[in-house]
Order: C-alpha cells, then sequence, then structure tokens
C-alpha cells in the first residue's frame, strides 16, 4: 500500500507537480488567493492525477473533502463513495496505468483489498492528502509575509526550501492533533491513562516542546535538526508525507519568485474551522510591478 508514496517513487513525480505548480501560477494577475490559486487545486489535481480522475471533478472533491473535516455545509460522504465505487468498478472492468487499477491488484498479506479497504484508502487519501498540503503551503506563505527576512534567506540560497518546509510543519503545524487509544496503563505528565482510554495528542504543541527545541516559538528556516511529529511516528507516520514534502517545496520555491512583491490585501483571515487542522480558508495578497 505504501509502495507508490515512498520517497523514491515520488521523485518521479517531481516533472508533473512543477508543471501543475507552473500552470497554476501562470494565471495569477496582480492579486491572488494563495489558498484557492494554488494550495487547494495543487494537492487535488496531483491526486487526481495519480487515481486517474477526470479534471472537471477536481472541486467536487474538494467540497467532498471539506464537508468530511467539518469545514463544508453538507454530509458528503455517501456521494464520494457512491462516486469511488463506480470508478473502482470502471478499473475492474478495465485496468488503467493509474493508482486506483494498481491497488485493485494488491495483495496485503496473501489477499486482495476488499473494496471496504479500498475506498477507505481513498477517502483518506483525498481527504488527508488535500488538507495537509493545502494547510502546509497556505500557513507557510502567511509565516513568509509575517517574516521577509525569511523569503530573503530563502531567495538567496534556494535550496534551504527543503530546510524550511520542515521549520514549516512545526511552526504552523498543518495538522494540529490526532487522536489515539492507550495500549496500556501509564502517566503522562501527571495524569493517569488507562489501557484502552481515548487520547488527543496534540501535535501542534508538541511541535512547541522547549525540552526538544531550542527556541520553539521562534521561526529557525535551517534548524537542525528538527525532530517535529507533524507527519506523526513510528507505525502511524503519514503515508503522503514524501508527496506533500514534494509538493509543499515545488510550491515554495517558485513563490519565491513572487513573494518579494507580495503583500497581505486588507482583509480579516479565517480559520478553517475545524480544530484539528490549522489553516485558513482565504489568503488574499497583492503583487506589486
Amino acid at each position: 500500500m505504501a509502495d507508490p508514496f515512498s520517497a523514491p517513487n515520488v521523485e518521479l513525480l517531481e516533472g508533473r507537480v512543477r508543471a501543475i505548480v507552473e500552470e497554476l501560477l501562470s494565471e495569477v494577475g496582480r492579486e491572488m488567493d494563495v489558498i484557492t490559486d494554488l494550495a487547494v487545486p495543487l494537492p487535488v489535481m496531483v491526486i487526481a492525477d495519480m487515481l486517474g480522475l477526470p479534471k472537471g471533478d477536481l472541486w467536487k472533491f474538494k467540497e467532498w473533502s471539506d464537508d468530511l473535516v467539518g469545514v463544508g455545509g453538507r454530509d458528503s460522504m455517501g456521494e464520494l463513495l457512491e462516486y469511488l465505487q463506480r470508478r473502482i468498478e470502471e478499473r475492474r472492468a478495465s485496468p488503467r496505468r493509474d493508482l486506483i487499477s494498481a491497488l485493485l491488484g494488491s495483495v496485503v498479506e496473501g489477499e486482495k483489498l476488499t473494496d471496504r479497504e479500498l475506498l477507505g484508502f481513498l477517502v483518506l487519501l483525498l481527504v488527508a492528502g488535500n488538507e495537509t498540503t493545502t494547510n502546509l503551503i497556505g500557513n507557510s506563505v502567511l509565516t513568509m509575509l509575517e517574516r521577509k527576512d525569511v523569503v530573503g534567506r530563502l531567495a538567496a540560497d534556494p535550496r534551504l526550501v527543503t530546510t524550511a518546509v520542515e521549520e514549516f510543519l512545526r511552526y504552523r503545524s498543518p495538522v494540529q492533533g490526532v487522536f489515539r487509544v492507550a495500549k496500556e496503563d501509564m502517566k503522562v505528565g501527571g495524569v493517569e491513562v488507562k489501557e484502552g482510554d481515548m487520547v488527543f495528542a496534540w501535535i501542534g504543541s508538541a511541535n512547541r516542546d522547549e525540552e526538544k527545541f531550542q527556541d520553539p516559538d521562534q521561526f529557525v528556516p535551517d534548524r537542525r535538526p528538527n525532530p517535529h511529529l507533524a507527519f506523526g511516528a513510528g507505525v502511524h507516520t503519514c503515508l503522503g508525507a514524501p508527496l506533500a514534502r514534494l509538493e509543499g517545496r515545488l510550491a515554495l520555491t517558485a513563490l519565491l519568485r513572487l513573494l518579494p512583491r507580495m503583500k497581505l490585501s486588507e482583509q480579516k483571515l479565517e480559520p478553517i474551522g475545524n480544530w484539528i487542522f490549522l489553516g485558513v480558508r482565504h489568503l488574499r495578497v497583492e503583487l506589486s510591478s
């Protein structure tokens, strides 16, 4: 299951991801909404490409994703499952060179995936992959607009972007926390946790832990080491982390051409309205000539 998202395989997508970034930025004029013009469509277009889904359906995925994470207005799970089930049946009848067809042929522990397992994986991919990368890009641009010195450093040495992406992930973590079930009795910070208890692990807080990070409330673009937990850890490490890193790196590298001319428009930044994810609905900027 993880193989299509391994770092070596994801690197093969670099040319296509870069082309999508350039396509989206080519349509930018004197004003831009970083979220709707780039941060939203980029991960959706990449995932749709991988799954072999029609480009005309892209905004359906965003609407469904918003609803599923609680920032839209409808219960869209039924619509999304019905849509994906049709795509699965199409690939089963006529396989293509795409991820859905590859997953249909996958064998896990000697057995093929059931439709239920496949649907669950595809929903996770479309929703988690969409929201995490969107908020990574939006949060990164917001940080750079607040810290013009960072823009100067990255523009002078674009090789720093890779390290800076890790710091953006730590400093404004796209995913703020995850639910977990305790496997055994333990004490955490003086609090008794019993086996089977549901706990919520605050990733955003862990990524500002003063025992792990020097000056944790400061953005340090070349911070090393940077043991952040933005993508989880161990067996729970995010499957799509290499892809999110690639998309973030290529998007921010391209944006370095525009950031010196970019300033925030007059607006009230509106949080996305979900306490698990950190991001804004819109990030409108103006570009000087």
